[in-house]
């Protein structure tokens, strides 16, 4: 999720834990949709090549084996079998429910930058000099669409990396790919799937995750057939309230590809729409979905422009957690999405 800028600030992702070194078991594998044509992928005789979001090709003489990535990526890679070296982003493992019942031994803090911090605070993101130690094959980040026409940004560092200077820095290491984190969902889940069975993930494993990922798709469309509520998702904190809009969040936009019915803001912008505190009693939505960043619900009852909001009133909040692309992950979040929603009651508009 891309938090909205702040004044003289720029939100950014980034995650740590400290653990033991141990060597990472991610060899062979098929062919990543993302990868050129006649570029195999795996550890075969033609080695290994990845191209990115970016139109960079990857080409490593087999498969890496010592892989250090976003926690947005290296969660999906767990979950499809494999186990990175080390790991980045905006909080520890041990604070981040997304990582709960994986197994993350040996999985090196390499810094983090909490949000709102920025290159040169103290808060500089992942340290150079960790990475070297863990001597990885490849560096994975993400990088998100600038506006609504999906362009991505032009020489910028990728997600949770500081700045050029860090990111040149990284890849005097090892290669950086960066993976695509916009437009349709499914697309996101395709291309975080087949990077991870280039590495060596189990084909079968990831068919049976996209088997649970349908039977979990089935059901919210089903349920969002028989109950009509509507699902804001939201950022607050002192400038205002930040909505989200449905196609600039992959995961907003898979949810409603599958029947949510999601809240689109009025005011103008790409991902946010934003409305200052004055005006935060036009949001609505039967329930809120609340980022786990930013004020929370006791924040909010505060605000008097928004305490009688109807779905803060009724209780209908819930929280908004940044979403991981792999189809386990995102089965998961489908599951418990389609729990609330036929909890929650439709709320006067």
């Amino acid at each position: 999720m891309t938090l909205p800028r702040r004044p003289l600030r720029t939100v950014l992702a980034t995650v740590a834990v400290a653990c033991a070194l141990v060597l990472a078991g991610c060899t062979g594998g098929s062919d990543s949709p993302t990868q050129p044509d006649g570029d195999g992928g795996g550890g075969g005789a033609s080695g290994w090549s990845y191209r990115d979001a970016t139109g960079s090709t990857v080409r490593l003489d087999r498969a890496p084996e010592r892989i250090v990535a976003l926690d947005d990526v290296a969660i999906s890679l767990v979950r499809y079998g494999l186990h990175p070296v080390g790991t980045f982003g905006r909080l520890p493992i041990e604070q981040d429910d997304r990582w709960s019942g994986l197994d993350t031994t040996g999985i090196t803090d390499v810094g983090s930058t909490p949000a709102g911090a920025t290159a040169g605070d103290g808060s500089d993101g992942i340290d150079v000099d960790r990475v070297a130690a863990l001597h990885p094959d490849l560096i994975i980040t993400t990088v998100a669409p600038v506006d609504a026409a999906g362009t991505l940004p032009e020489d910028a560092p990728g997600t949770g990396i500081a700045d050029a200077e860090q990111h040149d820095a990284l890849a005097d290491l090892a290669p950086i790919a960066e993976v695509r984190w916009g437009g349709d969902g499914v697309d996101v889940l395709r291309d975080v799937a087949g990077l991870a069975t280039s590495l060596g993930a189990e084909q079968s494993v990831v068919d049976a995750a996209e088997t649970d990922f349908d039977r979990a798709a089935k059901a919210l469309e089903s349920e969002t057939r028989d109950h009509d509520v509507r699902l804001t998702a939201m950022y607050a904190d002192h400038d205002g309230v930040y909505v989200a809009r449905p196609d600039d969040d992959p995961a907003l936009q898979l949810w409603a590809s599958h029947g949510a019915d999601l809240t689109v803001p009025g005011p103008k912008g790409h991902y946010w729409g934003v409305y200052s505190w004055p005006n935060a009693g036009k949001v609505g939505g039967d329930v809120l979905l609340l980022s786990d960043e930013g004020y929370q619900v006791d924040d909010l009852e505060r605000q008097a422009t928004f305490a009688d909001q109807p779905a803060l009133v009724a209780g209908q909040v819930h929280p908004w957690v940044r979403p991981v692309f792999d189809y386990a992950s995102q089965a998961a979040a489908m599951e418990q999405l389609t729990g609330w929603i036929a909890a929650s009651e439709r709320l006067e508009r």
